[in-house]
């Protein structure tokens, strides 16, 4: 093996590259062909997902959970590849899947591997401002049809029926994040018992259940031109890809709204730093308000009463960031960026007990 080869193994901590080439060899001929070479891609900050190119130039994206602490029913492979799978022949655009290995024998983890799709997962508000007002505002008024596109998805229709159990639950996500709390506190942190009893005494009744992504915002998207037609090239801003399903299930198609609601004011949250994304701050970013109300419009949903939604999505989000503060506490995690991240769980259990009181 020469020096370069051995810089790319190196450099992928959680991917064994030759165990990788065997499994794909015996289990997708052809797919990747002579010596691979892989990088860890940037943004998630919980499952670890690299690309993997061959000599050829060829490259797929293989995804399996973090290192070392993993919280109890997340981070499962299978179920992320098996709703990608479900989703391809529908509107909503998914990478197309290769393969799916839930063997921990072959990497050290359960992985799948996927279609590298281009397109640019937009982070930053400056990374929009170059692409001005306009351009911007098209890209977030498709990324709110693609979500409302998801939840018009028959999950019957595309064999994910039995992809969860919609009665109770939002009595149920309370319960599991509360849960997943107590398997990552380490540490003491103001309000997060309030802002849990308080979701537990507020739970509405159940929506008509749809397809939950779990985690949807701008930068689980990759945007991109469309692929040419004939002779042209489509260079709209187009949603080419939607990632990140670790966290999809059959539910309250709500909790994606208030979600994206809450991605939206995290900018404003007053932890700031590289870890939040701000592009909701970028010139001609689709206000609040507009946002919502174009849901509603392309979903025929009444998203009037989002208060419990908005405070159970910053719990949410206070949770997963301390579980990946345990991890980084525990030196297992791969990246940069971890150091600050438990200053934000507080001020988003903040957002969450703000979100309660403005509801009541």
């Amino acid at each position: 093996m020469d020096d370069a080869a051995a810089a790319a193994r190196a450099e992928v901590p959680g991917l064994d590259l030759g165990a990788l080439r065997a499994y794909l060899d015996r289990e997708t001929p052809g797919l990747l062909e002579g010596e691979l070479s892989a990088r860890v891609l940037a943004g998630g900050k919980s499952n670890l997902t690299y690309a993997v190119t061959d000599a050829s130039g060829t490259t797929v994206v293989v995804r399996r959970p973090p290192l070392g602490h993993v919280l109890a029913t997340a981070h499962d492979m299978a179920r992320e590849h098996r709703v990608i799978t479900a989703l391809r022949e529908t509107d909503v655009p998914v990478p197309v899947t290769h393969a799916c290995c839930e063997d921990e024998t072959v990497i050290g983890a359960p992985f799948y591997v996927m279609e590298h799709v281009a397109g640019t997962p937009y982070r930053r508000a400056t990374e929009l401002a170059q692409l001005g007002p306009e351009r911007t505002r098209a890209i977030s008024e498709r990324m709110v049809d693609v979500l409302a596109t998801l939840h018009a998805v028959d999950p019957q229709a595309v064999g994910l029926g039995d992809f969860g159990r919609p009665e109770g639950f939002l009595a149920r996500q309370v319960k599991r994040w509360g849960t997943q709390l107590e398997g990552s506190r380490s540490r003491d942190l103001a309000g997060a018992d309030e802002l849990y009893a308080g979701l537990t005494r507020r739970v509405p009744a159940d929506q008509a259940p749809a397809i939950v992504h779990g985690d949807y915002r701008l930068d689980n998207l990759l945007i991109g031109p469309v692929a040419p037609v004939g002779a042209e090239v489509d260079l709209r801003d187009e949603v080419r890809a939607v990632l990140d399903w670790e966290m999809a299930t059959l539910g309250d198609p709500l909790t994606d709204v208030g979600l994206l609601a809450v991605y939206q004011q995290l900018a404003r949250l007053g932890a700031g730093g590289a870890m939040i994304t701000d592009v909701s701050e970028a010139p001609g970013y689709l206000p609040l308000p507009e946002l919502l109300a174009r849901y509603a419009e392309r979903s025929g949903r009444d998203v009037r009463d989002l208060g419990f939604y908005v405070a159970l999505a910053y719990y949410k989000l206070a949770v997963i960031l301390e579980g990946i503060y345990y991890r980084h506490t525990q030196g297992q995690t791969v990246g940069a960026g971890f150091a600050e991240i438990g200053g934000y769980v507080e001020p988003l259990v903040a957002g969450g007990l703000r979100a309660l009181k403005e509801e009541s």
